[in-house]
């Protein structure tokens, strides 16, 4: 495997620039803009493990490691790490690449739980995938 291959193998659930609108008072990226971007990537993996819909029910261990900037790429990295009964926890790590830098900068982290929902919108198991 090539250098190229290695630090490319891992894939974002969410790719994105953030803009100007969503800077806060301090010059950066917003946080509340950070977490629903987290939010969606968390969702993005939670459906497709679980095959249907699924709701926020809890953020865990959520850590602020260092400032998005405007013109930061933002990738948000999701891997499953517990899956439940009718709940799957997803942990996300934000990772910035910044104008200059070679390499990326993680910039948040969280573990985000889900329930799984039926037609009803109430918990319903989930079926366990090998």
């Amino acid at each position: 495997m090539s250098d190229f291959d290695d630090k490319f193998h891992r894939q974002p659930t969410i790719r994105t620039i953030p803009s100007y609108s969503n800077l806060n008072a301090n010059g950066h990226i917003f946080g509340g803009w950070i977490l629903s971007q987290m939010d969606m990537a968390a969702g993005i993996e939670a459906i497709r493990y679980v095959g249907g819909p699924v709701a926020t029910v809890a953020v865990e261990a959520m850590k602020f490691h260092a400032p998005v900037l405007p013109g930061d790429w933002l990738s948000v990295y999701t891997d499953i790490v517990r899956v439940g009964t009718t709940s799957i926890t997803i942990h996300i790590e934000v990772m910035v690449m910044r104008r200059g830098l070679k390499e990326e900068i993680k910039v948040t982290e969280g573990d985000f739980v889900f329930v799984a929902l039926n037609e009803d919108h109430k918990p319903t198991p989930i079926h366990k995938k090998d």
